[in-house]
């Protein structure tokens, strides 16, 4: 009998508390490499706060997070980037007076002399503006480009550091129907070579659509996890979501944003 596959990411009784509130609350819940897993809940939920922790900009007041099997609650961000965690944010953090070319050749040689490695840095950043689909727009000021865009830009700019986990916060917002089903053939096509994404995301039809596996935060805790038909049908989930801005309502009821 074969040794069961190191999981990507595991979370282990994670607890943060800002003060007198818990913004979340003994969660666990993990990521299996070559999966796309959606982290979904209302807002304020601590969606955020858990990517924190798992990034490294926030430290938890309890439990532990693991990639790869090795405990990494100590590392710094930095770190985390080189043992390969790469990270998307809500606010856009893109290097506005760059082109979308440079911000990802930025990121290709910062990588480049963390791991050593020998590559044609115009080559692998040409590689990845073809990838993602931001070829015609190579040489435009990453501060002109549009919201989809620029979050496209984001995902280009964290696939330089060659990520085995990404971790995309509201990656489809800005995006076109169009240009969020090919987003998700793109998710596909990355988790086919092994990788995993964790994505934090609104957009329910891309959710229930993509995803693998989903957990649901609310108000900090795990309330729910399991297949995509296994948390539209959950009762539990509804009655969170009922609660939630009215744009989330329906994302959840009737698989529809």
């Amino acid at each position: 009998m074969g040794q069961p596959e190191t999981k990507m990411l595991e979370v282990d009784g994670v607890t943060v508390r800002f003060g007198g509130i818990t913004a979340v609350n003994d969660a666990t819940f993990s990521v299996e490499p070559g999966t796309i897993t959606a982290l979904i809940g209302p807002n304020g939920a601590g969606k955020t706060t858990m990517f924190n922790v798992i990034s490294g900009l926030q430290p938890p007041t309890a439990g532990r997070v693991s990639f790869l099997g090795d405990d990494v609650s100590d590392l710094g961000t930095h770190a985390r980037a080189r043992k390969g965690i790469a990270r998307t944010f809500q606010r856009l953090e893109a290097f506005g007076s760059l082109s979308v070319q440079e911000n990802i050749q930025v990121a290709a040689e910062i990588h480049q002399r963390w791991s050593r490695t020998k590559v044609d840095i115009a080559s692998k950043v040409d590689g990845i503006l073809d990838r993602i689909g931001l070829r015609k727009l190579a040489h435009q000021q990453a501060d002109s480009v549009p919201t989809g865009t620029a979050r496209l830009l984001e995902l280009a700019r964290a696939l330089a550091i060659d990520p085995r986990l990404l971790l995309l916060d509201e990656p489809s917002s800005g995006l076109d129907e169009e240009e969020t089903d090919d987003f998700a053939d793109l998710l596909r096509s990355l988790v086919s070579e092994g990788k995993a994404v964790l994505i934090v995301e609104h957009d329910m039809d891309l959710v229930m659509g993509v995803c693998d596996y989903i957990h649901v935060l609310d108000f900090g805790t795990i309330l729910s996890s399991g297949l995509p038909e296994e948390i539209r049908a959950d009762p539990r989930v509804q009655d969170a979501y009922l609660g939630a801005a009215p744009d989330d309502e329906p994302a959840v009821v009737g698989g529809k944003a």
